[in-house]
């Protein structure tokens, strides 16, 4: 038997579907590329605006056209929705029992009756599952939380991933351990990784210092993404004290403006959020910060806009993740006032996305000259790429084989991309 898959949401996302792939693979079912012909295809959807819920539908419907035979999985976020526009799919799974998929998929090969597995969430356990294979062969992504307690005023997460919770740390370092036999870098993900632990009396530094010492291999570890409000001076004394911890922080902002902050319910001010990270800078100087930025929060006005674009440029972010305003059912701030129209979100998100690349650009310039170490992932046309502890992605000439670290000298910047030279 053959099965595809396509993941259209987050690094959780991903991690999932690697899990159910190597499952599947256990069971004796065949891998193709999404869109091959196939006896299943499993579509792990997103929900976090209605774009990607749109591209959830219209993977469905392109399957359904070219292989009307092939059994269509919907899982995840957007299946958990319910919203019946994928009732054409043979099998809906929503956010729990993700691990069950290849017993449905038997199920329903033997029975042809289709499946709707649509659990509440409020008190569902942490679902283990484990991943064996991922598209680089350098960097492994471990999900160590699940869910979320905040209720934004713009997110629909916290209905379709459920409350929080976590994986055993006794397992999580297990896994970890596991991992870091094939892969140099692991990177911990979860819808709300720094709340990590809080059932089991353990915070994510606690977690971090066992992996670091069990997982002897292990040549780097990474956090997929942080709050603010969850950079301790442990985590970040931590980071400080050793370079197998990635200098990268991905903290969400989504808006550089107090009364957006307060209206989308973000539990900091740009007061608490600058400060936070100008400590953090101050103990790490070479630290490389990200961030997430919503455009057209409902009553963002021009000048609400451009008090964030301000606030962006103070805070000189390594890159932007951008996202438009997408409303979801069921939250806040989809009843809101003054909506903002579609063409002014675009308009705003393509003038922070140029922000971003302009950031960006300032960023990677200042490395020129300055060792790092890359861990090498796909050769291609003579050169090949890896990223450095700050996530800065870097070419270098010649084939080296998948996940070797590799010291190098950050020799050109050009085109928006660095250019380096192996130290031998």
């Amino acid at each position: 038997m053959r099965f595809s898959i396509c993941n259209l949401g987050c690094k959780v996302n991903a991690y999932e579907a690697e899990s159910i792939a190597s499952l599947l693979e256990k069971k004796g079912w065949q891998r193709v590329p999404f869109e091959d012909e196939a006896d299943a295809a499993l579509i792990f959807t997103c929900a976090v605006t209605n774009t990607a819920a749109a591209k959830s539908r219209k993977m469905m419907h392109r399957i359904k056209k070219h292989y009307p035979q092939c059994i269509t999985a919907m899982v995840g976020c957007y299946a958990q929705i319910d919203d019946g526009m994928l009732e054409d799919a043979e099998i809906i799974v929503g956010s729990a029992h993700k691990k069950s998929l290849p017993q449905y998929l038997e199920e329903y090969l033997r029975t042809k009756e289709k499946i709707r597995i649509l659990d509440d969430l409020r008190d569902t356990p942490f679902e283990l599952l484990s991943a064996d294979g991922f598209d680089s062969r350098a960097r492994a992504y471990l999900k160590i939380q699940d869910g979320c307690n905040q209720f934004c005023a713009y997110c629909v997460i916290p209905y379709v991933r459920g409350r929080e919770r976590s994986m055993n740390p006794d397992t999580a370092v297990h896994e970890a351990v596991r991992i870091s036999q094939s892969y140099r870098e692991i990177v911990l993900t979860g819808i709300h990784t720094g709340r990590y632990g809080r059932e089991y009396n353990v915070t994510l530094a606690e977690l971090m210092e066992r992996i670091l010492a069990e997982a002897d291999k292990l040549e780097r570890l990474r956090i997929s993404s942080i709050e603010v409000t969850e950079l301790d001076e442990k985590l970040i004394g931590l980071m400080q004290g050793t370079d197998r911890i990635a200098k990268h922080l991905h903290i969400p902002l989504q808006a550089g403006s107090d009364a957006i902050l307060k209206s989308m319910g973000r539990p900091y001010t740009t007061a608490e959020y600058y400060e936070k990270i100008e400590w953090i800078r101050s103990l790490i100087p070479d630290v490389s910060i990200s961030c997430d930025l919503i455009t057209g929060f409902p009553g963002e006005t021009d000048e609400l806009f451009e008090e964030t674009m301000e606030f962006i440029r103070k805070c000189r972010f390594s890159f932007l993740h951008v996202f438009p305003y997408s409303p979801r059912a069921n939250t806040r701030a989809a009843a809101m006032k003054d909506q903002i129209e579609p063409q002014v979100k675009k308009k705003r998100t393509a003038e922070a996305l140029a922000l971003s690349s302009e950031l960006a650009d300032e960023y990677r310039k200042q490395w020129v000259g300055k060792e790092a170490v890359i861990i090498s992932e796909e050769t291609e046309n003579g050169f090949t790429g890896g990223y450095t502890s700050q996530y800065i992605p870097v070419l270098v000439r010649g084939e080296h084989p998948h996940g070797e670290a590799l010291r190098i000298m950050m020799s050109e910047y050009r085109d928006h991309q660095m250019y380096g030279e192996i130290i031998l």
